[in-house]
C-alpha cells in the first residue's frame, strides 16, 4: 500500500509542523468570549493541551481534538502516527482516554483501500491505549488530512495542567528531540531506512506508559512536546507557573541523524515559527546554532515534559527508565528573574 499511495507528496506540509503558530494562535483566541463555568477546570485561556471539565468530585472529562497532514507515506502509518499524537494530549493531562470520534479529509481520488488503511492504523493504536473509536466525520479536500478527538476521564484532585511548576523542581523528558528535522529529510527523500524506521517507532509509540508512570509521583506541571518545539512549550510552563528554567543542554537526547542534517540546513519550516514565538525568552548563551534549532524543531507525537519536586526526582527518573524510549533529566526551575529559560 505504501509504494501505491506516496501520502507525503499530497501535502504542503507534515505532521505538527503544519499548526499555526503559538504567538499567531494567542493572538487570535485572546478577545474571543467565553462562557464562565466553575466546573471548566481547564480551558484554552493557559495554552494547555486539553480541556477538563468536571463532572463530579472524583470525576472529570478530558477533551482533545488533534488532526494533521500526512507524516509518512505509508497510509496504515500515518493513522498510527496520527491517533498517538491526538491520544497524547489526554496522557500529558494526567488522564486515561477512553473515547474517540475520527476526523478525516481526503482527495476524491484517494484510493478506498488507502482511505481503510489510514482509518486501520487509529483503530489499532486506539485500541492500544483502550479507546474506543465510535464514530467520526469526514469530507472530500485537496490534501489528506487525519486525526482524532479524543475523550477521556482523570481524577480532578490528580489532574496535571501545563502550568504549576515551582522552584526545585526536575525537568523530565521521555521521548528524544529531532522529529521535525527527520520529516523534512524526509520529504527530500534524504532519509536512510533505519532513520525512518527510528522516526516512526518513536512516533507511533504511545504516552501511556510515561503517564503510568509519573502518576505515583508527585507532578507539578505537564505538557507534551509537539509542534511549538521543547523551548516553545517550556517556554508556555514557565509563563504560566511564573518561573523560569535552566536546561542542560548536554542532558537533551538529540537524534544524531537529526543534528547532522539541522547542521547543514535541513530545517522544517515550523522550526522558524517557534523560534519568532519564544526566542525573545531563551538565553541560548554559546549553545550552538543546530542544537537550538533541534530545540525549537516541532515535534510530532514527542515525549511528556513533567516538572517533578527534586525529592521525586530520581525515583521518577529510575521508574522512567526503560518503560519510555529515552528518559532524561533536563533541567531544573529555579525562581523567575530576567529570561524564562536560560540554557547551559
Amino acid at each position: 500500500m505504501g509504494e501505491d499511495v506516496k501520502l507525503t507528496k499530497l501535502a504542503s506540509c507534515a505532521g505538527c509542523g503544519a499548526k499555526v503558530g503559538a504567538g499567531v494562535l494567542a493572538k487570535i483566541l485572546s478577545d474571543l468570549p467565553t462562557l464562565r463555568d466553575d466546573n471548566l477546570l481547564v480551558g484554552f485561556d493557559k495554552s494547555d493541551d486539553a480541556a477538563v471539565y468536571r463532572i463530579k468530585d472524583d470525576l472529570a472529562l478530558v477533551q482533545t481534538l488533534d488532526f494533521f497532514p500526512p507524516i509518512a507515506d505509508d497510509p496504515f502509518t500515518f493513522g498510527q502516527i496520527a491517533a498517538t499524537n491526538a491520544l497524547s494530549d489526554i496522557y500529558a493531562m494526567g488522564g486515561e482516554p477512553k473515547l474517540a470520534l475520527n476526523i478525516m479529509c481526503v482527495p476524491k481520488s484517494m484510493p478506498k483501500e488507502a482511505v481503510h488503511e489510514i482509518l486501520r492504523g487509529g483503530y489499532e493504536k486506539c485500541a492500544e491505549a483502550g479507546a474506543i473509536i465510535c464514530g467520526g466525520h469526514s469530507i472530500y479536500d485537496e490534501e489528506p488530512k487525519y486525526g482524532l478527538s479524543v475523550t477521556g476521564f482523570v481524577h480532578p484532585g490528580k489532574l496535571w495542567k501545563n502550568h504549576g511548576a515551582k522552584p526545585g523542581d526536575v525537568l523530565l523528558l521521555t521521548k528524544p528531540l529531532g522529529i521535525g528535522v527527520l520529516t523534512a529529510a524526509q520529504r527530500g527523500d534524504l532519509l536512510e531506512p533505519e532513520t525512518r524506521d527510528q522516526m516512526i517507532r518513536l512516533m507511533t509509540t504511545l504516552n501511556k506508559d510515561a503517564r503510568d508512570v509519573l502518576v505515583n509521583f508527585d507532578v507539578h506541571a505537564c505538557t507534551d512536546v509537539t509542534g511549538f518545539s521543547f523551548l516553545g512549550h517550556l517556554y508556555e510552563m514557565c509563563s504560566g507557573s511564573s518561573v523560569s528554567a535552566e536546561i542542560n543542554v548536554r542532558d537533551i537526547a538529540l537524534i544524531p541523524e537529526a543534528l547532522e542534517f539541522a547542521r547543514i540546513g535541513v530545517l522544517p519550516e515550523g522550526m522558524y515559527r517557534n523560534r519568532t514565538f519564544a526566542e525573545h525568552a531563551v538565553d541560548t548563551g554559546d549553545t550552538e546554532l543546530a542544537v537550538c534549532d533541534l530545540l525549537f524543531d516541532p515535534q510530532t507525537s514527542g515525549g511528556l515534559l513533567a516538572a517533578v519536586p527534586e525529592q521525586d526526582a530520581d525515583a521518577a527518573f529510575e521508574a522512567l527508565r526503560g518503560r519510555v524510549p529515552c528518559v532524561q533529566r533536563v533541567g531544573r526551575i529555579v525562581p523567575e528573574s530576567g529570561k524564562a529559560i536560560r540554557l547551559i
